[in-house]
């Protein structure tokens, strides 16, 4: 039976720690799950020279180069050192599928899909291993929850529907955010923010706090 796990890891070891270090307010969110040459970040919350020098920098980056980008966010093709953990290449190891990760405070937050539970502890024992302070906040069965259960609105659940269609999630993106977005006839930042409200909703009708609650609290690692 597919399940999804949503996850949250510590950046240190992963070559996330140190950028964010470098650029305190730094956003990440991935774009492609695995590439050959590295992975495809959009990377935003501070200007473009500051996020370079930080990648520049930062001694778990072996190579960056800019892909695309805008005013205020851009996309880039990192590559992290040998010596660093590959988050997107464990989870597959260990029978894992991530549709979504990002990092707005400096710790992973992944929502992975697995066929089996017990995949799931394999990769929560995976991160553990490495001294990641796995934290699950959510583990469900796909076919028990609908969308108005999970609390998305119908753009939410239509948009998660349509990435699945158009292959968002499959290992390679069948298309890109930036595609998906053309499709759905809204812009990538719409998008980017459509999906994170919708993330968001599933977490909080899981945990069953109020909207105000999530607002209030000082991380920022569920923030939309």
């Amino acid at each position: 039976m597919t399940s999804i796990v949503n996850l949250e890891i510590s950046g240190a070891g992963t070559g996330l720690a140190e950028l964010v270090d470098a650029v305190p307010s730094l956003n990440c969110e991935a774009e492609a799950t695995i590439a050959s040459n590295g992975h495809d970040l959009w990377l935003s919350g501070a200007p473009q020279t500051e996020i370079e020098t930080g990648l520049a920098e930062a001694s778990a980056i072996e190579d960056y180069a800019l892909i695309n980008g805008g005013e205020e966010e851009w996309l880039y093709n990192v590559e992290f050192s040998p010596e660093t953990t590959d988050v997107f290449e464990l989870v597959l190891e260990e029978g894992g599928t991530i549709l979504d990760a990002s990092a707005p405070n400096g710790s992973w937050v992944l929502n992975i899909r697995v066929d089996e539970r017990s995949d799931a502890s394999a990769i929560y024992d995976a991160f553990e291993d490495r001294e990641l302070s796995p934290t699950i906040i959510r583990l469900f069965d796909t076919d028990s929850e609908t969308s108005s259960q999970s609390g998305l609105t119908q753009n939410q659940y239509d948009t998660l529907v349509a990435a699945i269609d158009h292959g968002y999630f499959e290992i390679p993106r069948a298309v890109s955010m930036q595609e998906l977005a053309d499709e759905l006839d809204i812009s990538h930042q719409a998008l980017s923010e459509r999906l994170r409200r919708a993330y968001r909703s599933l977490v909080t009708a899981e945990l069953d706090v109020t909207n105000e609650e999530t607002d209030a609290a000082s991380s920022p690692t569920l923030s939309d």
